[in-house]
């Protein structure tokens, strides 16, 4: 029986990390129902852009305020963590702050009193996001988009981290006053729980059995706490937390505004401008395997990968959304919500794979169900959207291919359009007169 706690630590370390991997299993399977793209060159460029962004935060500098508190809750949050270390090892051998006995006394109280200090930093940043969503009315953060359970998500993450955090505190007060009582042995400096809860346990002179039973909870609090947290970002928009890391890895590092050509048309408009060429000749052999089933995209399976990869890792932080010029002036798009509406789409392509073994056709489409013409032809195309995420996601790709789509396989485009592809086809020119007449306007009074 004095194992007892080993074995439910290892119980649920096991289904812990069981179901976590499980779940990101999942979203490779989703992400991969995507068209294959080679995003594997400029290798260099893209260790140097993902070191940079996904992990210097160095987008996040744009609005200061906000950067320099997520960059408090990022750092703090990730390196606390590393304690998940000591806590496994204690967890699984029954033996009490582990690391102390590796790192010695002197360098093991700067790293407590480090992860303490990182600590307070996280509480304050989490406090002062709540306040900023809840209260303080920041539009991005208060569209209608996010009512419901985009914002409760929010909000929970931020409980979640407080109340880890808290833990964290209440444990190492009671960690201090059992050795100060010589209870346990000297380790680790705690110059936050000083000051905060030990002041607290003290008034009331708690009994060293009291303390040791509340050390010990504050300590299965953090370690479930952990294992909650690491498994609810597969529901969460925290994801990004992962998968900002391969995003910007993948990211398009060609200049913002450069589109890509479709390798069959380019063909096809190579052959009508060969004067050389026969136009009745026969293909050549495999050359049909070239032509694409679809021009654009209709449906997640016609997105590409890195396409899913960016709606799983949005942050729905509303960067994108607050610089779009449609947005601003009235109109129905959102970035964001593109992204969100693309994972939402790809989620129910999930569990419809779940239920029946492979995908069965629902009778929905991303297209018209999930994200509307009006949406897609409001977008100016201007690229701020990807200019301003903070992980360089790219919504305007899938605006792009999707319109590629109503253009190239229903003829849908709207009548302005259809009339300056027409006189661009007969005249060479957007204007709806002859080239001969181009010049008329100079000889004009």
């Amino acid at each position: 029986m004095q194992y007892i706690d080993n074995i439910i630590f290892l119980i649920l370390l096991v289904a812990g990390f069981g179901l976590f991997a499980k779940s990101l299993q999942k979203i490779y399977r989703n992400i991969r129902l995507g068209r294959e793209i080679n995003r594997n060159d400029r290798k260099g460029e893209r260790w140097e852009t993902m070191a940079r962004v996904a992990m210097g935060q160095s987008k996040m500098t744009a609005r200061p305020v906000a950067g320099v508190l997520h960059l408090f809750v990022y750092v703090g949050f990730v390196i606390i963590n590393i304690e998940l270390i000591e806590i496994v090892v204690d967890g699984i051998f029954g033996t009490h702050r582990f690391l102390s006995s590796i790192f010695g006394h002197t360098f093991y109280n700067f790293f407590t009193a480090t992860l303490e200090v990182l600590a307070l930093l996280v509480v304050i940043g989490v406090v002062i996001f709540f306040i900023r969503r809840n209260f303080y009315g920041v539009k991005r953060l208060t569209m209608k988009e996010l009512f419901g359970w985009p914002k409760n998500d929010a909000n929970w993450i931020l409980i979640i981290e407080f109340a880890l955090m808290m833990a964290f505190f209440k444990m190492n007060a009671s960690d201090f006053i059992l050795q100060s009582r010589g209870i346990f042995p000297e380790h680790g400096s705690f110059p936050i729980s000083e000051m905060t809860f030990v002041p607290f346990l003290e008034i009331f002179n708690f009994d060293n059995g009291f303390l040791i039973f509340t050390e010990k909870a504050a300590w299965w609090f953090h370690f479930v706490g952990i294992l909650f947290f690491m498994n609810y970002l597969y529901y969460s928009k925290h994801l990004h937390i992962i998968l900002a890391f391969p995003s910007t890895w993948y990211a398009n590092l060609d200049k913002k505004g450069k589109f890509n050509n479709l390798e069959s048309v380019t063909k096809e408009i190579k052959l009508m401008m060969d004067p050389n060429a026969d136009p009745y000749a026969a293909p050549a052999e495999g050359a049909e395997a070239d032509v694409p089933s679809k021009f654009g995209a209709e449906d997640i399976f016609d997105l590409n990968q890195v396409q899913l990869l960016n709606a799983y890792s949005c942050t729905e932080c509303g960067r994108c959304t607050s610089v779009c010029p449609a947005n601003i002036t009235g109109k129905k798009l959102s970035p964001r919500l593109i992204l969100m509406k693309t994972r939402d789409r790809l989620e129910e392509v999930g569990r419809n794979i779940d239920q029946n073994g492979k995908f069965v056709d629902d009778g929905k489409k991303l297209l018209n169900d999930y994200i509307t013409k009006e949406e897609l032809w409001a977008c100016t195309t201007c690229n701020a959207c990807t200019d301003a995420c903070p992980v360089l996601l790219d919504p305007l790709s899938i605006i792009f291919e999707m319109r590629r789509f109503l253009v190239m396989e229903q003829s849908a485009a709207p009548q302005e359009l259809n009339l300056m592809m027409t006189n661009v086809e007969n005249n060479a020119a957007p204007w709806q007169y002859n080239q001969a007449d181009r010049l008329n306007w100079a000889s004009e009074n």
